[in-house]
């Protein structure tokens, strides 16, 4: 289960991703696209070309 209180910050991805796109695939625009870490405290929010669905990633550090 989610705990929000362990999420520092939500990233938002602009534009259109393709949705079929495993974890894998996310976390390689996650890291090369965007910059950033895909194991720090956040979530990461994609949507698809027809904005009407979302895929959210989330590492918990368990």
């Amino acid at each position: 289960m989610l705990n929000i209180n362990e999420i520092d910050t939500v990233y938002l991805a602009s534009g259109v991703t393709d949705l079929r796109k495993s974890i894998d695939g996310l976390m390689v625009i996650i890291k090369m696209e965007l910059k950033l870490d895909p194991y720090e405290k956040a979530l990461f929010v994609f949507c698809n070309r027809q904005m009407n669905k979302l895929k959210v990633l989330h590492f918990d550090n368990v």
